[in-house]
C-alpha cells in the first residue's frame, strides 16, 4: 500500500472528519473524500461513518488507529535515523585513536558519561600506530583525536578546542632559578616523544632561527613516560598548558611557557563520513568533544565561523581536509603551520 495513503488513513482516524483531515493533509475535501474511498476499498470496511453532523469510526477503525500510527512512527525512524535513539539501550563499541597524553586527561570523564547514559557501550582506546593510514576508511578506527593532518580527502573532521605548549621539569629544576628564556631553555637538556625515535622537528627550527640549538638527550615513545623522566631527572619535556594539573602537581613537576614564537595547536576529532548520520556514532562524538573541552577549556571560536563548515552551521561536518592525528608534533613543539616529519 502506498505510504501516503496510510499517513492519509492515520490522519482521518485522528480528526473523525473528512474537512478537517483535508485541511492536514493540505488538500481539499473532495480530494479527502476521494482517499476516504480508497481506503474502504482497500480495508474492506467504511471506517468513518455518519452520525447526525459529524462522522464516527467503526470497530475496524478503532483497531487499526493505534497499528497505523504505530507503523508510521516505525517508518519515520528508518527513513530518519536517530528520530527514536536513545543511547540507553545502544549496545557498541567504539574505538578511538589518540595519544597517551589526551587519553590520560579526558578517559575517565567520558568513561563516567557514557556509563551514566549508555550502560552497555564500550570504549577502546589505541594508539596512534595507524596514524595516517587507512584506519577510518577501513573502520577500524570510529574517531581519530588529536592534532590533525593526513587524512583520506573524504573524512569528516571538527574542530575542538586551541592549545599551547609549555615546558614541564620537576618543580627544583635549576631553569626555575630565574626567568626562562630561549637561550637557558635551548640550553637544558631535553626529552623527545617519538614512537619511531625522531628528535628533531619544529621546535628545533624555531631555535635555529634565533641561532640556537637544543640537545635531545633521550628519545622515548609516550608523553606517560617523558613525564616520569622529567620527575626523576633534570630532562625537560614538553606538554600541553592545563591539562592535567593535578597529575603534574602530584608527580612534583612544575609547566613554564615555551619562550618561543610557536602557535597554538588545533585539536579536533576526525571519522568517516558513512558515520556521519548514525546516531550513535554522532552521540558518542558529541561526549568524545564534551570530555575533551571539559578539562581543555573553552570550545576553539573559529568553530562557529563558516571556514569551518560544510552543513549549514553545524560544525560537526566540516569540510573534508587531508588532516589526520597526531600528538607526538607536542614532543618537538610542532605548530599547524610547521608540522614535523610524522613519528
Amino acid at each position: 500500500m502506498d505510504l501516503n495513503l496510510l499517513r492519509a488513513l492515520d490522519i482521518l482516524l485522528q480528526e473523525n472528519s473528512v474537512t478537517r483531515a483535508a485541511e492536514r493533509l493540505g488538500t481539499s475535501p473532495a480530494a479527502a473524500s476521494r482517499t476516504l474511498a480508497r481506503l474502504r476499498r482497500a480495508v474492506g470496511d467504511p471506517l468513518l461513518v455518519r452520525a447526525g453532523q459529524g462522522m464516527v469510526p467503526t470497530p475496524r477503525a478503532l483497531e487499526l488507529r493505534d497499528e497505523v500510527g504505530a507503523l508510521l512512527r516505525s517508518c519515520d525512524d528508518v527513513l530518519r535515523p536517530g528520530a527514536g535513539f536513545d543511547a540507553v539501550h545502544l549496545q557498541r563499541t567504539f574505538t578511538v585513536q589518540a595519544a597517551d597524553l589526551l587519553l590520560a586527561g579526558l578517559a575517565g570523564t567520558l568513561a563516567e558519561r557514557i556509563h551514566a547514559e549508555a550502560p552497555h557501550v564500550d570504549v577502546v582506546f589505541l594508539p596512534e600506530a595507524v596514524e595516517g593510514g587507512p584506519a577510518l576508511r577501513q573502520g577500524w578506527v570510529d574517531v581519530e583525536l588529536g592534532v590533525l593532518g593526513h587524512l583520506d580527502p573524504e573524512i569528516r573532521t571538527r574542530r575542538l578546542t586551541r592549545m599551547t605548549l609549555v615546558g614541564v621539569a620537576r618543580s627544583g629544576h635549576p631553569l626555575f632559578d630565574g626567568r626562562i628564556d630561549a637561550r637557558r631553555f635551548a640550553a637544558a637538556a631535553h626529552i623527545g616523544i617519538s614512537r619511531l625515535g625522531k628528535r628533531l622537528g619544529p621546535i628545533d627550527g624555531a631555535l635555529a632561527e634565533l641561532g640556537l640549538r637544543r640537545r635531545i638527550a633521550v628519545v622515548v615513545p609516550s608523553h606517560t613516560s617523558a613525564m616520569m623522566l622529567a620527575r626523576d631527572t633534570d630532562l625537560v619535556a614538553l606538554s600541553l598548558a592545563d591539562w592535567l594539573p593535578d597529575t603534574v602537581s602530584a608527580l612534583g613537576l612544575r609547566t613554564f611557557p615555551v619562550p618561543l614564537d610557536l602557535a597554538p595547536l588545533d585539536l579536533g576529532m576526525a571519522w568517516h563520513p558513512r558515520n556521519s548520520a548514525d546516531p550513535g556514532h554522532r552521540w558518542f562524538r558529541d561526549r568524545l568533544a564534551a570530555a575533551v573541552l571539559g578539562p581543555a577549556g573553552t570550545e576553539d571560536d573559529h568553530n562557529s565561523q563558516g571556514d569551518a563548515m560544510t552543513h549549514g552551521s553545524r560544525a560537526d561536518e566540516e569540510d573534508p581536509q587531508k588532516r589526520g592525528s597526531a600528538m607526538s608534533s607536542v614532543s618537538s613543539g610542532a605548530t599547524p603551520q610547521r608540522r614535523p616529519s610524522r613519528s
